[in-house]
């Protein structure tokens, strides 16, 4: 292992990122040197602003969190999806190999097609069935093709966490305002909390873990049972009435069945993440008691 303490990490997204305030937190934490960085800091699609910024900050590491997740507009704007999904994370990758800077890049889910009925491991075979889901599984295989060892691709799902709205956050919102919300049921996938996909990432990196990884927090949970779970977390008075996706069509195709299989991470770092129930419940008792204004 590692001692990251001193180092310095680039965090792109860092700034108001879901994922990356929170990985901002932790790494500070660490008494790692951090610089949180938003799209006011740097054009994330100039060569030369990334460039410059890795010359004037130097860092050991560089954390990607920034991606085009709006997944049904991504039908519509192929384009944007792929110059922030796969054009990105390759010219990082390039410019990570020529400086020698470790990239922790995020991916997703939706490059399965969900067609298993157990988890996925990081071998499975990739069939995304969205344009989000292919230009993150392109960004994916232009960061292996460098051949460059000091890469890590952290693959996770349906995050939710403090900072920012989410599905949760929004679903509370509509529990307090309502007597019945209709929620998707067969659509499932591991729901994970943001403090702890921060904290296991850091994990992976104080093991120096390098290619694929699946990272998410124990268990798996229906959109339904995790709308269910948060309302009556928060002894809301709400009834959550299950429906299929049919009821809810939209343009982009979801993966019906994305749990992911966290048995590699375990290995390496010896860790087992910890069930999502647990995750939300520290959501709920304690960012959204403390960020009451949000």
């Amino acid at each position: 292992m590692i001692d990251l303490a001193g180092k310095k990490a680039v965090i792109l997204g860092g700034k108001t990122g879901l994922l990356g305030q929170s990985l901002t937190e932790k790494l500070q934490a660490q008494d790692i040197i951090t610089i949180p960085l938003s799209r006011s800091d740097f054009d994330p699609l100039n060569e030369e602003s990334l460039t410059a910024m890795l010359e004037r900050e130097e860092p050991d590491f560089i954390f990607n969190t920034v991606a085009y997740t709006m997944v049904d507009l991504a039908e519509d704007e192929e384009n944007k999806a792929h110059l922030l999904n796969t054009t990105l994370p390759a010219t990082l990758g390039r410019l990570c190999k020529q400086f020698k800077i470790k990239l922790i890049h995020y991916s997703t889910d939706f490059v399965f097609d969900g067609k298993k009925d157990s988890p996925y491991s990081e071998e499975d075979k990739t069939n995304p069935q969205s344009v989000y889901g292919e230009t993150k599984l392109a960004g994916e295989e232009r960061l292996n093709e460098l051949n460059y060892d000091e890469i890590l691709i952290i693959r996770t799902a349906w995050l939710f966490g403090p900072h920012k709205t989410n599905f949760v956050h929004k679903i509370l919102g509509f529990a307090k305002e309502r007597e019945s919300l209709t929620v998707v049921h067969d659509q499932s996938g591991s729901p994970t909390y943001t403090p702890d996909l921060a904290d296991y990432s850091i994990e992976l990196l104080k093991h120096e873990a390098k290619g694929i990884f699946n990272v998410v927090n124990s268990g798996k949970a229906s959109w339904c049972e995790l709308a269910t779970e948060a309302i009556d977390s928060c002894a809301i008075n709400c009834r959550v009435d299950p429906v299929p996706t049919s009821a809810y069509p939209t343009k982009a195709t979801r993966p019906p069945y994305s749990v992911l299989d966290t048995s590699k991470f375990t290995e390496v770092t010896g860790k087992t993440p910890r069930p999502w129930v647990q995750a939300l419940r520290d959501y709920v008792y304690n960012d959204l008691k403390d960020h009451q204004e949000d």
